[in-house]
């Protein structure tokens, strides 16, 4: 992508032999795959704005997930004092941009009431809701897996059901903060599917069938990158 030529050579090498390496600990679903997919999103919608830091916007994306080595229900809390906590960002930020990336990190989560502090937790926040409705769905059943093994196949798709709606249906708690953004339109095709129950579980059912397939010969499960769960 065009906008790494102006990250500085440095940094990115320090990202992506330091950083980005710790993802690979995480679940499938936030693993290496997810981190430089929102990297790549971030970027993206950087470019639409003369005044952001590519630098900026790219260490933001790269740290916004690293506090699930902590726990996953302040997550966003833990990125944020682990970015402030990394000392190697002074070779290449001022104070106030470290504050200012740590800040854009604690406002990425998906459930956040409040509108992001700045122009790069706006960015991170819809980097990271690559609303795919396969990836989706894919990935949601992926942490189930995970979490809680012990489900039933119809268990798994209810829960699965019960996080759409709960997060991605017209009154859930996922909120865009980028207006006009390509995530807006997809999120419209999402609700019409939901409102189809069939077509939903068909979906759903195509998707953990593939998944589970994939683990039963060994073969390596379709990688996403959206997230949250998902």
């Amino acid at each position: 992508m065009k906008n790494y030529e102006n990250i500085n050579p440095d940094l990115r090498a320090y990202v992506e032999t330091v950083i980005i390496p710790l993802y690979d600990a995480f679940d499938s679903a936030h693993q290496r795959n997810h981190v430089l997919t929102v990297i790549d999103n971030s970027l993206r919608l950087a470019a639409m704005y003369a005044e952001a830091d590519i630098s900026m916007v790219y260490v933001v994306a790269a740290y916004h997930d690293l506090g699930l080595s902590e726990n996953r229900a302040t997550h966003h809390l833990a990125s944020g004092r682990l970015l402030r906590a990394d000392h190697e960002l002074s070779r290449w930020f001022a104070p106030w941009q470290i504050e200012t990336m740590a800040q854009a990190v604690e406002d990425h989560r998906a459930s956040a009431k409040q509108a992001p502090r700045s122009l790069y937790g706006c960015i991170v926040a819809e980097a990271d809701r690559n609303i795919d409705i396969d990836v989706i769905i894919r990935r949601t059943l992926q942490y189930g897996f995970s979490h809680y093994p012990q489900l039933s196949r119809d268990e798994h798709i209810s829960r699965c059901v019960q996080h759409l709606v709960e997060k991605y249906g017209p009154n859930g708690y996922l909120k865009l903060w980028i207006p006009g953004s390509e995530n807006e339109c997809k999120l419209h095709e999402l609700w019409q599917l939901m409102d189809d129950e069939e077509a939903l579980t068909d979906t759903i059912n195509r998707l953990f069938v593939e998944l589970t397939a994939a683990t039963q010969t060994g073969a390596a499960a379709p990688q996403t990158g959206a997230t949250a769960e998902a």
